[in-house]
């Protein structure tokens, strides 16, 4: 497998010689394996010099992932002249053990309730003419440690109205939870590691829309695009004439969502029983320092005449409809990386307990999700929808092959290796095709 060799020559400036020796075994071996991927079922795979005990040292040396995660994108995946996003979100990893550093209670979308488990927030790079996304960093969220209760001191109650004296200041910083702060930390080291690339903002789930995950965003100088809840009170700014005295008021009247404004409908779109209105306007929230940039999606049945409604805002003023719109559902790209990381490369399959060992099994999964796509490049040039899963069969055809050949008396000429190999890798495969249909 001499292209993995030369695949990984990049990250030479970044790693020992011997520890890229060893990943190189590893990644070989990832490529290979048909099961569950642990440190017991990668040596079962490895070549010489690929002992369980090699792999062992291996997971206890610590390595600057976040580095060697944005040299293979800058190397291979990235276009000079795109345009790319950045999106956030955090992946749970379930656990049965004790001990796995960093287990804890967290939320589980898929199991819909707090499991135990181990959390990891990551942000990735979109490419938005490719549409796929490309894990840069993921960093570990420790469970939060109960504070010791403490008794509540009563505040001194003020009088009535507005003391003498009194003027307006800027909106007090928010207090930030461990997962803002771990994600600002995220935000600033990847800025600084991926410029000069330009990349103005960052996508990220309903669960963040709000003001401090909006603060930590902007004080990165990122501008935001998420959702927020369906019910928020948002307010049109004041329109009305400047009263005769006191300040001119900030909010007018509160948006209702059954009666948006009619000159805010962008477009309108029916299939079938369905009619999607999309609404564009500048609303005010409370919560919310400066004005935000909302888009609100109203769908209706035409039968029943039941509707419901998203609301997605950006703090980018600059943005369109679509552009918002666009770039939000863009962000799912990133629940694509936690898929592959889980299903084909073993983030839910790790057995380490140590802090070290459990780091380096997660980000080798996600450093295998950006190796896959570069991987996967020649041959979707003529099969688009080959798969990571047809990949594997190929390289465990590959290695089936080369113990084959190690057998035999003679050594078979180069032609009859390649159309061997192609119809072995035939062999479990979803999308490949042997060379007969390929020439056809």
């Amino acid at each position: 497998m001499t292209e993995i060799v030369a695949l990984l020559n990049c990250l030479a400036p970044y790693l020992s010689r011997t520890s890229l020796q060893q990943l190189n075994q590893i990644i070989s071996a990832q490529l290979c394996i048909p099961n569950r991927v642990t440190m017991l079922g990668l040596s079962r795979w490895t070549e010489r010099g690929g002992s369980y005990r090699t792999l062992q040292r291996w997971y206890q040396t610590p390595l600057d992932w976040a580095t060697l995660l944005w040299v293979i994108v800058r190397t291979y995946l990235l276009d000079p002249n795109g345009v790319y996003l950045l999106a956030g979100d955090e992946v749970v990893v379930s656990k049965a053990g004790k001990t796995t550093h960093g287990l804890g209670r967290f939320y589980s979308s898929l199991a819909k309730r707090p499991i135990p488990a181990v959390s990891f927030l990551a942000v990735s790079l979109i490419d938005v003419a490719q549409r796929r996304a490309y894990p840069l960093q993921v960093e570990q969220r420790l469970p939060a440690t109960p504070a010791p209760p403490s008794q509540p001191t009563p505040a001194p109650k003020r009088p009535r109205g507005r003391p003498k004296g009194s003027k307006n200041h800027v909106k007090a910083a928010p207090t930030l939870t461990p997962e803002l702060s771990l994600l600002g930390q995220i935000l600033h080291a990847i800025l600084a590691r991926i410029a000069p690339l330009k990349v103005q903002h960052l996508v990220l789930d309903g669960a963040f829309g709000t003001y401090p995950a909006t603060f930590v965003v902007q004080q990165a100088g990122l501008d935001v695009i998420s959702k927020l809840r369906h019910n928020a009170a948002l307010y049109l700014p004041f329109s009305g004439p400047k009263p005769k005295r006191g300040p001119t008021p900030r909010y007018g009247a509160k948006l209702d969502y059954r009666a948006l404004p009619a000159d805010a409908l962008r477009t309108t779109v029916t299939e079938g029983h369905d009619r999607l209105d999309t609404y564009h306007l500048t609303a005010l929230h409370k919560d919310f320092p400066t004005p935000l940039n909302l888009v609100i999606l109203v769908k209706t049945d035409l039968r029943s005449h039941k509707r419901g409604h998203v609301i997605l805002f950006s703090t980018d003023l600059s943005l369109s409809a679509a552009q918002i719109v666009d770039y939000y559902s863009l962000r799912f790209q990133i629940e694509f990386n936690f898929r592959d990381a889980k299903q084909y490369w073993g983030l839910e399959d790790f057995m380490n307990v140590a802090p070290t060992a459990v780091t380096n099994a997660a980000q080798l999964a996600f450093l295998m999700v950006n190796l896959s796509a570069v991987l996967l490049l020649p041959y979707r040039q003529s099969q688009p929808d080959f798969s990571v899963l047809d990949l594997k069969t190929c390289y465990r055809a590959q290695r089936y092959l080369k113990e084959t050949i190690k057998s035999l008396p003679d050594p078979p000429t180069p032609d009859f290796i390649s159309s061997l190999w192609r119809r072995l890798s035939a062999l479990g495969g979803i999308r490949t095709r042997y060379p007969d249909q390929l020439a056809a």
